[in-house]
């Protein structure tokens, strides 16, 4: 892909740990009310590559879930970051520690990263960290009709990703929605921040879409769905996203996707990929960090 670097603003952000949070009782889909283990924090048991259904849990993030303790400057932090961007723990147990964006989660306004389990088990939860943001406004001269976002270009590099015939981007995913299953996030004037969820309140759909082995960091393709300006429907449309955050028993909630391309017009061609997770990347980016 010919990426427009020359124009890309290269920015430092700083966040911390945030702490996770609880309220008490939340009524599930069901009927039923709950209290589980949710967002925020040092996630050691769940990291990207593992499946994303059946935790006991509720919207549970991977890794470490960042946030800045102030609300105007943590908008600059979830905005900026873009998933493969490197982040540099700066203060605490595992100063020195690198890592990488995986995802930013709306609501809770956090911005999660991936560390090795060497440095997640360092942690005590004091770090603060250095994210060096890098991709919003990107585009590619070879693919006008594809709008990018929340995705290093170091990312999209190592995708090494080819045009069709047609000059669609062809993008591989785990697997490819219908507009309906969509939920929560929907309304939002954009998705360059947060995410929106895919709905897994109907156990056939969930069979149906393969999304009972969802992983995190798995890329997933929504079809008539143009995430330009925030998501609707528009016929024709593909977005695609990556698995940020775990399922979840509450109505209109489930895995959350934050979304790197959208076409309006169909511009991507989406392809089933066993290995279409932002962890086949790793490495690449660590090298070249």
């Amino acid at each position: 892909m010919n990426i427009n670097r020359e124009q890309l603003v290269r920015m430092a952000v700083n966040a911390g740990v945030d702490h996770p949070t609880i309220k008490g009782y939340r009524g599930g889909f069901d009927g039923r009310a709950r209290i589980t283990l949710g967002t925020g924090g040092i996630t050691y048991s769940h990291a990207i590559g593992d499946v994303c259904m059946n935790i006991a849990g509720d919207h549970i993030e991977p890794g470490v879930s960042m946030a800045h303790s102030d609300s105007s400057e943590n908008n600059a932090v979830e905005m900026f970051s873009c998933i493969g961007n490197p982040v540099l723990c700066i203060g605490g147990a595992a100063k020195g520690a690198r890592g990488l964006v995986t995802g930013t989660h709306g609501g809770v306004e956090h911005t999660m990263a991936w560390f090795s389990p060497e440095d997640l088990e360092r942690m005590d939860g004091t770090e603060k960290f250095l994210i060096k943001t890098y991709g919003q406004g990107m585009k590619t001269s070879d693919a006008p009709d594809v709008f990018w976002m929340n995705l290093d270009p170091d990312l999209l590099d190592a995708m090494d990703l080819a045009l069709d015939e047609n000059g669609k981007v062809i993008f591989p995913v785990a697997t490819v929605l219908p507009a309906y299953l969509m939920g929560s996030g929907l309304g939002s004037s954009t998705l360059m921040t947060g995410d929106y969820d895919i709905m897994t309140q109907d156990k056939e759909a969930n069979e149906k879409f393969g999304l009972n082995n969802l992983r995190f960091g798995d890329f997933v393709a929504v079809l008539d769905h143009d995430c330009t300006y925030g998501a609707h429907y528009k016929q024709g449309a593909v977005s695609i996203g990556v698995v940020v955050h775990s399922d979840s028993f509450t109505s209109g909630h489930g895995p959350g996707l934050t979304i790197v391309a959208t076409s309006e017009n169909g511009a991507i061609e989406p392809v089933i990929c066993e290995k279409a997770n932002i962890g086949e990347y790793f490495d690449v980016l660590m090298d070249r960090r």
